[in-house]
């Protein structure tokens, strides 16, 4: 534990060190050039975080369509399935787009859910 913590310690030594030496301003250099820099590297930062948070609002949509478009088609293991899709990513929405149930959806005249036209009941309500 002891060899973790002085690692981890010498790890924000170098980061501290790292970023003084990049503030540094010796007076001759061009100061707009330095902020300009500045600029640049957090407009990288937000462009990362901004990808990454486009990246996972996408898979959390592709998650829920799963889950509900599962359930509308009357399998049993929804929850499984959007597991399977959080897991495997691409792959598991493809499995899950040839193995589901084939056949047209349409509204249920009780509760208004999406459910197979084929199917006796509704999944959501029960009613025929």
């Amino acid at each position: 534990m002891r060899t973790q913590s002085r690692l981890a310690l010498a790890s924000l030594g170098q980061l501290l060190a790292f970023s003084l030496l990049f503030a540094q301003y010796d007076g001759s250099a061009d100061a707009a050039g330095g902020c300009a820099a500045c600029g640049v590297c957090g407009a990288g930062i937000g462009v990362i975080i901004f990808v990454f948070l486009a990246i996972l609002a996408i898979n959390i949509a592709i998650l829920v369509w799963v889950a509900r478009d599962a359930k509308a088609r009357g399998m049993d293991s929804s929850v499984l399935w959007m597991i399977l899709v959080m897991v495997t990513g691409p792959i598991g929405l493809i499995i899950y787009l040839y193995s589901r149930p084939k056949g047209v959806l349409v509204a249920c005249p009780s509760c208004g859910n999406k459910r197979m036209e084929a199917s006796a009941q509704c999944p959501h309500c029960g009613n025929a």
